[in-house]
């Protein structure tokens, strides 16, 4: 540990990015599953069968609870339209033209992966395309801006920075919930907030986990939780989307532990260093 934020030694970052691969590509498999007429309930199921092949438990099954709220029910969190995060899989059957985000975790060997995509059923309204597009790269950015001896608050500028940058379009960033440290928890220390300063914020070392996860609106940044206690939606009834991936920052630079390729492609095209760990 330093200053109470968990440090990963190179083993335990290869467990992670074991953990990352099983997220990834369940995320892939329910991406292609979600069609019109397909509740999330199934897509839930779906991403249960990919846990059990793999050999890997849920970091969201069971997950908290307390003060008249249930623990969380399933394995996955699917958001649909207004909905932000923490969505509960039921009977909702997609439909065409839905702006969907799903957030899915894994457990190996103790060891946590932590990732969201966004994406629309069928034909994508154009706005929430251009939401879908703006967030995915608002993440990259906060990625790209990591780097050993950096702060926590550069990875939050990037990601402000880009959002605000795409004049005369205007999204609402939400700023209740952000990005967390990661590793032999699901979320830790340190808070990894969608706003900020660069140079502010917890140090940057050599093995530090983070999930980075923009959330942005067509509107305002108000949100509401719905009476199950863990869906939130956008108090504006705007659509919401959410991106969201676990990296790492090795000596030979950044690696996104929940991406197919590591992150290199996205990392060289915005001048990163890509560095995964040597197997």
């Amino acid at each position: 540990m330093a200053g109470g934020i968990e440090v990963k030694t190179p083993e335990q970052v290869r467990v992670m990015r074991r953990a990352g691969l099983v997220v990834g590509r369940t995320l892939a498999a329910l991406r292609d599953a979600a069609t019109a007429g397909v509740t999330t309930a199934e897509l839930d199921a779906l991403a249960r069968d990919e846990l059990a092949r793999a050999g890997a438990t849920s970091s969201f099954l069971n997950y908290g609870g307390g003060w008249g709220i249930p623990p969380f029910p399933a394995v996955t969190c699917i958001s649909v339209n207004d909905e932000i995060v923490h969505g509960i899989p039921g009977s909702r059957v997609l439909a065409e033209g839905d702006l969907v985000s799903v957030d899915f975790g894994a457990i190996v060997d103790g060891w946590h992966g932590d990732s969201a995509i966004s994406f629309s059923i069928g034909r994508a309204r154009p706005d929430d395309q251009r939401l879908s597009d703006v967030t995915r790269e608002s993440m990259w950015r906060g990625i790209a801006a990591a780097r050993i001896g950096g702060r926590v608050g550069d990875i939050s500028a990037a990601v402000e920075g880009y959002v605000r940058s795409r004049r005369p379009e205007r999204y609402g960033i939400i700023r209740e919930f952000t990005g967390h440290g990661i590793g032999s928890q699901m979320h830790q220390a340190p808070d990894v907030p969608n706003h900020g300063r660069r140079g502010r914020g917890p140090l940057l070392t050599e093995g530090i986990c983070l999930a980075v996860e923009p959330m942005l609106t067509l509107g305002g940044e108000g949100t509401a939780t719905l009476d199950d206690g863990w869906t939130v939606v956008s108090r504006d009834g705007s659509r919401a989307c959410h991106w969201e991936h676990t990296m790492t920052v090795t000596k030979h630079g950044l690696w996104v532990l929940t991406a197919e390729d590591g992150g290199e492609a996205e990392l060289a095209a915005l001048g990163a260093k890509f560095g995964p760990l040597a197997d």
